[in-house]
Formats: structure tokens, C-alpha cells, sequence
């Protein structure tokens, strides 16, 4: 019997408890679960995409079936290489799922095997978002309720040398 493989595709610019804790989710429901960073042209990260994969490793080190790789490109082409069974879509409010529906039906189209698996976070991350994680810390605030120390820490880091 082969292996049900789950990519969970994100920018991850950084990963956030609530990234983290859908990718624990998809890991009770996939033998594997690659959490693919991806690069997006549209936009610009603060970390390079080896930091994001650091910090995603160091995050998810504790979930046995849980590994992170990099793609630059289509996702469901990455998806198909892997043998994947589904894309993770990580769903927090109606806005959310608003643009990844339109996602899922275009990697759909691309490709109808691969299907397209939204799961919500634990209510407490519902308002996370690395967009405002970034925010917060580069207003010096703590950010360690919503990171892991690793990222907590690379975040700091990152925001002393922007001063």
C-alpha cells in the first residue's frame, strides 16, 4: 500500500503556531506531510527562503512525519512529483477560504488527482498571520505566544539589524 502524501505549500515568512498547528492536524491524517516553502514573486519575504526552511525545521522537529523541502514553481507540479494525494490549505476565516477556493479549482484544472484538503486551526490562532507577526516584532513587541523561541529569536535578530 502506497504512502498518503500531503503537501502543506506556504510562504511561511515565518511560520507561526498556527502554521504549526495545522501541519500536527495533517499529520494525524497522511502518512507524510511535506511543508513546501514556497517562493512567491509577488512578494517580499523578510527572510530568505533558507531561513524560512531553518525556522520551519526547527518548528516542526517534534512531528516524526512532518518534513520541509523548497519549491520554486507550480505547486501541483511539485504535488505530482512527490506522488501526493492532497494540497493543506491552513483556512482561518470566510476571507480565507474565499481565495482558496479559487487555488483549489485551478489545481484542480491542472491537475484532477490532487485534491485540495482545508483545515482550520485551533480557534486561538484564528487571527494569526505572519503578516502581523512581522508587524509586531518590528515594533520590538513579543511575539513568543504566537512563535516558536527559534523564530522568536530570528525575528529579533533580524529586526536589530533593520534599525
Amino acid at each position: 500500500m502506497s504512502k498518503k502524501i500531503a503537501i502543506y505549500p506556504g510562504t511561511f515568512d515565518p511560520i507561526t503556531n498556527g502554521h504549526v498547528d495545522v501541519i500536527e492536524r495533517a499529520a494525524k491524517l497522511f502518512d507524510n506531510v511535506i511543508v513546501l516553502i514556497s517562493i512567491n514573486s509577488k512578494k517580499d519575504s523578510l527572510f530568505s527562503v533558507e531561513e524560512r526552511a531553518e525556522m520551519a525545521k526547527e518548528a516542526i522537529k517534534n512531528i516524526t512525519n512532518a518534513t520541509v523541502d523548497i519549491h520554486k514553481g507550480l505547486t501541483v507540479d511539485y504535488a505530482k512529483a512527490k506522488d501526493a494525494i492532497a494540497l493543506i490549505r491552513g483556512v482561518r476565516a470566510i476571507s480565507d477560504f474565499e481565495y482558496e477556493f479559487q487555488i483549489a479549482l485551478m489545481n484542480r484544472k491542472l491537475d484532477k488527482d490532487v485534491n485540495t484538503v482545508f483545515l482550520m486551526p485551533h480557534e486561538k490562532y484564528t487571527y494569526l498571520n505572519s503578516s502581523i507577526i512581522r508587524e509586531l516584532a518590528r515594533l520590538h513587541q513579543d511575539v513568543s505566544e504566537f512563535v516558536s523561541p527559534f523564530v522568536a529569536a530570528r525575528l529579533k535578530e533580524k529586526f536589530k539589524k533593520l534599525i
